[in-house]
């Protein structure tokens, strides 16, 4: 009697087939953290998908005339208008009866600051489309100005530290609150350390009829100072220590959140990267800014509720093992 010999779930994972909307042959830096995220989105995603893309540095390292590294229909906006475009598109998909399902993407400029008018307008009138916006915390494509998404006392060439102040002296703009305030049915953070929670995120936006949005923590190694090969570390650090929260919001309400076994001390985060070396200089105003970053991680932790009971296979430790096809 024979038996059927026996599959390993590696083995199995190996041989299925990549489904990407974005391919090898762009520009990217090396380690970048939103050239991982698109590709992760558009393989959640599938092949029945349009996609609109602000100006910034994924349109730019994607596309550099006349070669192309997307494998979709894809058209490229102004910084400001994603979301009225891929509005546009989603009305022209329904008009032909087509459930070809749309996708906005851009960066923290984009979204953040100059297409926040369009994006809101998007939401507002409840277009069939998925917004993802690729958060590197700065405008990294014309030279690593700071956004509104910049965290407080980060180094860019725009809030350089200096007699006046320690890098950037505003919060962090809190954006999935602003997008979550519209009603939406879904809205939710990710990090590129977490791929499989990419996915499904993605997975569960994309079976919703209506607007959706997630952000992705996406680092970049040029503009935070670190090396290319510590993206996916500096990534997870974000989100142990609390400055990050990775959560899912329904209809405006905390739905579900990745939980931290024992959040580490932002001091872990921080240290990674040359944009926050000056707080750890021999000055007490680094020090202020150092407790106020712990504070700001503390008020996060407290207020998503990211602490754990106890070690779970889901939580922050437990969901970073990541096998193709998951």
């Amino acid at each position: 009697m024979s038996t059927a010999p026996e599959i390993r779930i590696e083995d199995l994972r190996r041989r299925q087939p990549r489904n990407s909307g974005l391919i090898s042959g762009h520009r990217a830096c090396l380690g970048c953290g939103e050239a991982l995220a698109a590709r992760l989105v558009t393989e959640a995603a599938g092949p029945d998908v349009a996609i609109t893309n602000a100006t910034g540095c994924l349109e730019v390292f994607s596309t550099a005339w006349p070669e192309s590294a997307w494998t979709r229909p894809w058209i490229h906006s102004l910084f400001e208008n994603s979301g009225a475009i891929a509005a546009g598109v989603e009305a022209a998909y329904k008009a032909q009866g087509r459930s070809t399902k749309v996708l906005a993407f851009g960066g923290d400029g984009g979204t953040f600051d100059i297409g926040f008018q369009a994006l809101s307008g998007m939401l507002e009138r409840g277009h069939n489309v998925l917004y993802v916006c690729y958060d590197n915390e700065a405008y990294m494509n014309t030279g690593i100005q700071r956004s509104s998404s910049t965290p407080h006392a980060a180094m860019t060439t725009t809030s350089p530290p200096g007699r006046e102040r320690m890098g950037k002296r505003h919060l962090k703009k809190d954006i999935i609150s602003i997008v979550a305030a519209h009603h939406i049915p879904y809205a939710a953070t990710a990090s590129v350390a977490y791929p499989a929670d990419i996915k499904n995120k993605v997975r569960r936006a994309m079976a919703i009829d209506g607007p959706t949005f997630l952000q992705i923590h996406a680092p970049c190694p040029l503009g935070w100072g670190h090396e290319g090969d510590q993206s996916i570390e500096v990534a997870r650090l974000a989100v142990l220590t609390g400055l990050f929260p990775v959560v899912e919001l329904e209809r405006g309400g905390i739905g579900s959140v990745l939980q931290l076994r024992e959040p580490l001390p932002v001091n872990e985060y921080l240290k990674r990267q040359n944009r926050f070396r000056h707080l750890f200089r021999n000055d007490a105003r680094a020090t202020q800014e150092l407790e106020h970053l712990q504070a700001i991680a503390n008020h996060n932790i407290e207020f998503y509720g990211l602490r754990g009971d106890r070690p779970a296979a889901g939580d922050a430790c437990g969901a970073d093992t990541v096998r193709r096809g998951g």
